[in-house]
C-alpha cells in the first residue's frame, strides 16, 4: 500500500510567520506533527510519503504514486484542504481525513471516502482492521479519550527538518479549564492526559540526533495542566537531558496561574523554556466572567505577566474583543494593557464561535451564528453577530491593530519587555541562517524599512543596556515586520 499523507497550506496569518521566515531561509514555522504521528500508527510495511504543501508543491506524480491519501488539518486550512480533496477525487484517489477540521465539521466533507475522526490512536486501528477485511466504513468516531502512553513517536524520517523554523512535540492533551469559546476541551477533554518522561526524552533524542539545535514547541493545550507531575517527573527529566546538550530552547502554551508558582517557573527556565503563550483574553473582569475564564479573574494581570517576564519566560498573549459585555471603552483598554504589559506578540482577535464549543451552541440558539468559522482568530472577521454591532466591533478592532503594530508602539513594547526579561540561561547556537538574518534585518528593516529609526534606536539601547538580549531584539524586530505586513494586507 502506497500512502500519501498531505498537509494543507496555511493562509497568511499572524501564526504563519510568512514574512519572517524569509529572514532565516525557512519554508514553514512547524512540521505537521499530527500527520507524522498518524504515519507512525500505520502498518510498517506500507510505503509512506508526506507532502506538506507549506514547503513543497503537491504534484500529479505524487497522486499517481499513491493508493490512498491521508489528509489532516485545522479549520484555518479549510480552503487548501478542499482544493486537495478536489485534486484527489479527480485522480480517483481514495481519501482518508481526520484532525480538528474534519472532526468539528464532518458533514462539510461528503467527498471524503473515510472520515477517521477524534483521536487517531482510538479510531485509526478500527479503520485499518475494516480496510484489511475489505469493509471500511464512512465514519469512525471515538467514545472516549486515548492513553498517550500508547502514542508512538512521530515518523520524523518523512520530513526535511531544515525547511522548518521550529520542531514540535506533545507532552499532554486536554485542559482543566472550561473557557466558553475554546474547542480544546470538546476535542481533548478536561483531564490532562500525559506522555511519560521516557517518551518525551526519546522524541527529543531523535530530534537532537538529527542535528537540530533550535527551538522546539511543546504543543500542549495547557502545559501546566498537571503541575505536580510536571514538577516531579517531566521537568527533572528535561533538566537532566539538557546537561550535555547545546541549544534547543523550548516554548509552550499555559494558563496565567503559572505566575503563582515560583518553583515551577524556575524549573521551566532551567529546563530550557524561554517563552510561553498565555490566553489573557481581556482586562475586563465582567467579560472574563462571561466567557468563564476563571483562572484570569481576581488577579492583577499586569503583575502576573511581569512575574513571568522576571523569571526569564517571554509571554506571548492572546486577546479577544467582541464579548457580549464589552463596551466601546474595551478597545482602548486592550491597547493600554498590551502596551503596559510588554507583551510583544499580542494576538488580538474578534470573538469567533468554533463548532463544538459552548459558545457556538449558545449563539446558535440565539440565531447569532451567521458564517463559517475561519479558524484564524486574527483575520479581522467573525462568524457571529456581536452584541455591540459588527461595524463598531470592526472599527474598534482595526484601531487596536493599527496602534499596537505601528512601529512606534511596537518597538516601545519590545523595549518594555527587554527591560523586564531576565536574560536566558540557554542560547541557540549561531548557525549560518541566523548569522545571515542579522544582516538581512539590518538592511531590510534598518535601511529600507519605514521603522528604521525605531530599529536602530532599539539595537543601540539593547547593546548598551541588555547586550545578552540582542539576538531576541533582532528576532522580535523581524516578527514585527511580519505582523505589520499581515495587518496592512488583511486587516487594515
Amino acid at each position: 500500500m502506497n500512502v500519501l499523507l498531505i498537509y494543507p497550506k496555511f493562509p497568511d496569518t499572524f501564526w504563519s510567520f510568512t514574512y519572517a521566515l524569509s529572514f532565516i531561509g525557512k519554508k514553514a514555522a512547524f512540521p505537521p506533527l499530527g500527520l507524522l504521528t498518524v504515519a507512525a500508527l500505520l502498518p510498517e510495511e506500507w510505503s509512506k510519503r508526506l507532502v506538506d504543501v507549506n514547503v513543497k508543491n503537491l504534484t500529479d506524480k505524487d497522486l499517481l504514486w499513491a493508493d490512498m491519501a491521508f489528509i489532516g488539518g485545522m479549520a484555518v486550512q479549510r480552503k487548501s484542504a478542499k482544493q486537495i480533496i478536489t485534486r484527489c477525487n479527480a485522480s480517483n484517489l481514495k481519501i482518508v481525513a481526520g484532525g480538528p477540521l474534519f472532526t468539528a465539521e464532518p458533514d462539510e466533507f461528503k467527498e471524503v471516502d473515510h472520515l477517521v475522526l477524534d483521536e487517531a490512536e482510538l479510531t485509526l486501528p478500527a479503520f485499518l482492521s475494516d480496510l484489511n477485511n475489505g469493509q471500511p466504513k464512512k465514519v469512525y468516531r471515538a467514545s472516549g479519550f486515548c492513553d498517550l502512553r500508547d502514542t508512538p513517536s512521530p515518523s520524523w524520517d518523512l520530513v526535511k527538518m531544515k525547511r522548518y523554523a521550529s520542531m514540535n512535540l506533545q507532552f499532554s492533551r486536554g485542559c482543566p479549564y472550561n473557557c466558553e469559546f475554546c474547542n480544546v476541551t470538546a476535542l481533548f477533554g478536561h483531564r490532562s492526559r500525559l506522555k511519560t518522561p521516557q517518551q518525551i526524552i526519546s522524541e527529543l533524542d531523535r530530534i537532537y540526533a538529527s542535528g537540530w539545535r533550535s527551538s522546539i514547541f511543546f504543543v500542549d493545550d495547557n502545559f501546566i495542566g498537571n503541575k505536580v507531575y510536571l514538577k516531579t517527573h517531566l521537568l527533572p527529566a528535561l533538566i537532566e537531558w539538557r546537561k550535555d546538550k547545546k541549544g534547543c530552547v523550548f516554548l509552550t502554551e499555559a494558563s496565567i496561574n503559572l505566575a503563582d508558582d515560583a518553583e515551577l517557573l524556575d524549573m521551566m527556565v532551567t529546563a530550557g523554556f524561554d517563552s510561553v503563550f498565555i490566553g489573557i483574553e481581556s482586562p475586563d473582569e465582567v467579560s472574563l466572567t462571561e466567557c468563564h475564564k476563571t483562572q484570569n479573574k481576581n488577579r492583577d494581570l499586569l503583575e502576573s505577566v511581569m512575574i513571568i517576564h522576571h523569571s526569564g519566560l517571554q509571554v506571548m498573549g492572546g486577546f479577544i474583543v467582541g464579548f457580549d459585555n464589552d463596551r466601546p471603552s474595551i478597545f482602548q483598554q486592550q491597547i493600554d494593557f498590551i502596551q503596559k504589559s510588554g507583551i510583544v506578540t499580542a494576538m488580538v482577535g474578534m470573538l469567533q464561535a468554533p463548532p463544538g464549543t459552548r459558545l457556538f451552541d449558545r449563539l446558535q440558539r440565539e440565531s447569532r451564528v451567521v458564517n463559517t468559522f475561519s479558524g484564524d482568530n486574527v483575520d479581522g472577521t467573525t462568524n457571529i453577530i456581536p452584541r455591540m454591532g459588527i461595524d463598531r466591533l470592526s472599527d474598534g478592532y482595526q484601531s487596536i491593530m493599527k496602534q499596537i503594530y505601528s512601529p512606534k508602539n511596537y518597538y516601545r513594547r519590545v523595549k518594555t519587555l527587554l527591560k523586564e526579561l531576565k536574560a536566558p540561561e540557554i542560547n541557540q547556537p549561531l548557525n549560518i541562517q541566523r548569522f545571515l538574518s542579522i544582516f538581512r534585518s539590518a538592511f531590510r528593516l534598518g535601511v529600507l524599512g519605514k521603522e528604521r529609526f525605531h530599529y536602530w534606536r532599539l539595537m543601540l539601547w539593547t547593546l548598551i543596556c541588555k547586550p545578552r538580549l540582542i539576538s531576541l531584539a533582532i528576532t522580535l524586530s523581524i516578527y514585527g515586520y511580519h505582523y505589520r505586513k499581515i495587518c496592512e494586507q488583511y486587516i487594515l
